[in-house]
């Protein structure tokens, strides 16, 4: 009887999680479907894997399967929706899913890459490194491309800010970014953070990078050309991160914390000579493709450029240079040690190549060649360790896909009961407008973003005055770009299909607001476990209702990342998190005269309310925190009436009319009026039409709608120019004195509120 029997390391050094220290399996009876399910296969895709080889896999074999069909690598679970949400564009160089990351052209010769991508599993773990190193990854994704990275941006959720766990994983969620990104000199120039119980265990940590190219100085992920050279370049190869795609693809439990070495270890100053060296390699000519080792590692980055080019490879993983002695030829295939790519190279020009990767001081070693044959084959010395079809592995190949049951959730149930009568008004709203102000989901974020360097490489045109979109300017050139990051994942949670297009509608509002024109998206949907026929519900039409807000707006996906199994087992009880399809915009504005920004300018200035204003009362903060209803409809939202209304604004910036805008969100019009009051230090008098109920007018979250201010010179051209448009305003006010003042009632001094708002958050945080 032939036993197969592998050693495993002990936890500080496990080859793959939760996998005990010694394994053996009986090679009669179904010979390694135990070993495929411990790997998070299932048994039928196990008996896929021994259709496409002909024979049953060894270890190292159903170790790659594993890592490249997990939901992290395959999508197996998502992309028949992907594949229907709008991916052509006119301004698009490349297709979702083509590249690393997406490119768009941006005008003058210059094209602009862009992607979001989560690092959840590894931040709920190892907050500080799960952190950093999905700073790192995602930066590679864009330079890999040849795009130097001129921003970056995250979304972040949290549980509940006054518990010790939370506040634990906040601090090292925000020092793994900052640190990371101060370090590599990129600046952090937007993004959002959100609270909710839903998070307390498995919270979201979405990192996005954007990055500059010259439309013909692109490089594409591709392995052409059998007898070319194959180089691994960047960091030694070591053991952290093994299997860390799978263990993406799998819920958290109690027992995750063992799971650490799936968790990679980021250097920053290794990743910055890494990009200098790649940029500096590309501008040689000599580079055919380039790939960042991400998830999966080496597999994914050899699998990947063979499958797009029709070729296969041939490694010998003897010469990859490691870190620890005696590595396993799988603990090489699959480890996800970070800062390290691979290249292919024209024959010929590695003499060039290693020239500066040594003048970087950089490992830059040949440990392939390019084949025909289409086939993946790994030697240890002259051992075949590994034979493959390099089609199999990747999306769209051998990859198994799935559509998955779904069924409506049983708590839109209560959504559906919901009745605005069960609403009573506050009798004191100047109470609540403090209570408001100070909530976690509206203070301000100050305590996060002052850790990070925003005005590095001088690019950033918001670092004083605050805009709806971060704004970063592109050199040589009177144009900038407008980007943002946005999800109300609630509204999702309440609507899927309603919250999927706000998710979008607002993105492209943020960048209406700044001056812009929304242009195109990358997107990272954050999901529970697709087999909870409740959660798949979820994603369907949350992707639907995405996909339908693109179409209005014009902003094709560009790419992005799918994130599913984000939920907590606590005992036997499971709970998914919100969904939350976070949606990353650029915008370009192509006259930065046209920059807009959120703070009054000067006394005296009218106020507009421009947008549908209704009586209407969904699920919002107030609802949430005041009453403590979490089953309401969503918001108010009309996908006609936001595209109308953007357009009309972006009309009034771009004839110079309104000195400031700011969406309506989170907090409705009165805490949208004060930002841009405490923004500028400047008060607010207003009246509250008769028509409309104080309290929904002032804190209900109807969507479509923005803040502005004008001179008084201009209201009649405003009102001209709405009235065309067939767009819906109201004159609230004007801009004046130093307090906030609704219906004659004197809410406080805007300086108290500024206060109020800037300490409510860091108070919880720091003790």
């Amino acid at each position: 009887m032939n036993i197969f029997q592998t050693k495993f390391h002990d936890k500080t050094n496990s080859a793959i999680p939760t996998i005990f220290a010694t394994f053996q399996v009986k090679l009669m009876q179904n010979p390694g479907i135990e070993t495929a399910k411990k790997l998070g296969l299932l048994e039928s895709e196990y008996q896929k894997i021994c259709d496409i080889l002909g024979r049953e896999p060894n270890f190292t074999e159903l170790s790659i399967y594993s890592v490249m069909w997990s939901e992290h690598c395959s999508y197996k679970n998502s992309i028949i929706y992907l594949k229907k949400l709008p991916r052509k564009g006119s301004r698009l160089l490349v297709e979702a899913g083509e590249e690393n990351a997406g490119l768009v052209d941006i005008g003058d010769e210059l094209a602009c890459a862009f992607k979001i991508e989560s690092h959840n599993h590894p931040s709920a773990i190892e907050p500080y490194q799960g952190a950093a190193t999905g700073v790192g990854g995602i930066h590679r994704d864009i330079f890999t491309m040849g795009a130097r990275p001129i921003a970056a941006l995250n979304s972040l959720r949290f549980g509940n800010p006054d518990l010790a766990h939370t506040k634990k994983l906040i601090k090292g969620v925000v020092k793994g970014i900052g640190n990371y990104g101060n370090s590599f000199g990129v600046p952090t120039v937007a993004g959002e953070v959100y609270f909710n119980d839903c998070y307390n265990q498995n919270i979201l940590v979405n990192a996005m990078s954007v990055g500059i190219v010259k439309k013909n100085e692109t490089v594409s992920a591709k392995a052409d050309g059998p007898g070319n050279p194959v180089f691994i370049v960047g960091s030694a190869t070591g053991k952290d991160g093994i299997h860390g795609a799978t263990f993406a693809s799998a819920d958290l439990s109690e027992n995750s914390a063992e799971d650490l070495p799936a968790v990679q270890v980021g250097d920053p100053f290794q990743e910055k000579l890494l990009l200098e060296a790649s940029l500096e390699a590309i501008a040689t000519g000599q580079i055919i493709g380039m790939q960042d080792m991400g998830a999966a590692g080496i597999t994914c980055s050899t699998s990947e450029m063979s499958a797009k080019s029709g070729t296969g490879m041939k490694i010998w993983l003897d010469k990859v240079p490691t870190r620890q002695n005696n590595m396993k030829p799988f603990e090489i295939l699959l480890s996800e040690s970070q800062e390290r790519m691979l290249i292919v190279c024209q024959k010929g020009g590695e003499e060039s190549l290693l020239k500066i990767f040594d003048k970087w001081d950089l490992e830059c070693v040949q440990i392939g060649e390019v084949t025909s044959d289409g086939r993946l084959k790994y030697y240890l010395g002259e051992e075949l360790v590994a034979d493959v079809p390099a089609e199999t592995l990747v999306l769209g190949g051998g990859a198994p896909v799935y559509e998955r049951e779904y069924a409506r959730p049983a708590y839109l149930d209560k959504i559906a009961d919901f009745s605005p009568s069960i609403v009573s008004s506050p009798d004191d709203l100047v109470e609540l407008a403090r209570m408001m102000i100070s909530l976690p989901n509206i203070a301000s974020k100050v305590w996060v973003y002052e850790q990070y360097d925003k005005m590095v490489r001088t690019g950033t045109m918001t670092s004083v005055k605050t805009s709806d979109a971060a704004i970063v300017r592109v050199k040589g050139t009177e144009k900038a770009l407008s980007l943002t990051v946005d999800c109300n994942s609630a509204y999702v949670y309440v609507d899927p299909h309603v919250g999927g297009m706000i998710a979008v509608a607002e993105a492209a509002r943020n960048i209406t607001c700044s001056g812009g024109t929304p242009v195109a998206i990358t997107n990272c949907l954050n999901f529970g476990n697709p087999y909870n026929k409740e959660v798949y519900y979820q994603f369907v039409h949350a992707l639907k209702g995405m996909g339908e807000a693109c179409e209005k707006f014009d902003t094709p996906v560009t790419g992005g990342n799918v994130s599913f199994y984000n939920q907590s087992q606590i005992g036997d009880k499971t709970e998914p998190v919100y969904p939350t399809p976070t949606i990353g915009m650029l915008g370009i504005i192509d006259d930065k005269n046209h920059i807009t920004t959120i703070d009054f300018k000067n006394e005296n200035d009218l106020i507009f309310l421009i947008g549908d204003q209704n009586n209407h009362i969904g699920y919002c903060e107030y609802l949430h925190h005041y009453h403590g209803i979490i089953h309401a409809p969503a918001p108010h939202f009309n996908l006609e009436d936001e595209f109308r209304m953007q357009n009309a604004v972006r009309s009034l910036i771009q004839k110079g009319l309104i000195s400031s805008a700011h969406d309506v969100s989170e907090g409705g019009v009165f805490v949208s009026l004060m930002e841009s009051a405490m923004s500028s230090t400047l008060g607010f008098e207003i009246d509250i039409p008769l028509s409309f109920k104080p309290d929904i007018f002032l804190f209900a979250e109807s969507q479509g709608r923005v803040i502005c201010s004008l001179k008084p010179e201009n209201k009649t051209e405003t009102e001209l120019l709405l009235r065309s448009q067939k767009v819906e305003f109201y004159h609230l006010g004007s801009v004046k004195g130093s307090e906030a003042i609704i219906d004659r009632v004197h809410y406080g001094k805007i300086s108290d509120f500024s206060s109020l708002y800037a300490s409510a958050l860091s108070l919880k945080l720091e003790n």
